[in-house]
């Protein structure tokens, strides 16, 4: 998928500013990320397999135990999730940084920032990072700085902004991922602040009346 996107950069014309090099950096940077994990992943299964079929692991040494494959596959699956802990956020931050960047040159036309409240503009940024699921129709913030109100989850369901996908996470039923209106709409915002929602103004409340003194 990265490679892909380097093809895309690569197909696109535009001027390669600092900041466009920087993005072919990260990207370029996850798809070895990508290719790294994926072969820790096919080491892990290739361990089981060797245990489960009575062979020594990767045909040299003694033969593993069951609970040695399982301690050695593990060890691989905690490298993985190590290194790919910091994509979701440098994925976020090359886009915001290219859309910015080819905004400012005006290779991209401008595109009006949608309203959104502090807490609904935090969490579409914490759902492009995969942040939010759901467990008992709770959502959950993989993070502890900050939390996501149900309210706030529905308010962008009900725009259409967000969905929501069976999660494999355990004790978790589902992850919420951004729409095609979402990612359009989050997109919208990168390199400017987006406007404020609007909420009804509440009336004044009504002067108090002065009791009259009878003479």
């Amino acid at each position: 998928m990265a490679l892909d996107i380097v093809e895309g950069l690569d197909a696109q014309r535009m001027y390669h500013s600092p900041e466009i090099r920087t993005v072919y950096a990260r990207v370029r940077q996850l798809a070895h990320l990508a290719i790294d994990t994926a072969d820790h992943l096919l080491d892990a299964e290739d361990i089981l397999d060797d245990t489960y079929a009575g062979v020594p692991a990767k045909g040299e040494g003694p033969l593993l135990t069951y609970r040695q494959a399982l301690e050695t596959a593990n060890s691989r699956l905690i490298l993985v999730r190590k290194l790919t802990a910091p994509a979701p956020q440098d994925t976020l931050t090359a886009a915001e940084l290219f859309v910015t960047e080819r905004r400012r040159r005006g290779e991209i036309p401008p595109q009006q920032p949608p309203a959104f409240s502090p807490a609904q503009y935090t969490a579409l940024r914490a759902v492009a990072r995969g942040e939010v699921t759901i467990a008992d129709d709770k959502p959950y913030l993989h993070r502890d700085d900050w939390r996501i109100a149900l309210s706030t989850l529905r308010s962008l369901e009900d725009r259409g902004l967000v969905a929501r996908e069976k999660c494999p996470l355990w004790l978790h039923d589902e992850r919420v991922h951004l729409s095609a209106d979402g990612r359009r709409d989050l997109i919208a915002t990168f390199g400017r602040p987006p406007a404020p929602a609007r909420t009804a103004a509440r009336p004044a409340p009504a002067p108090k009346a002065t009791p009259s003194r009878s003479l």
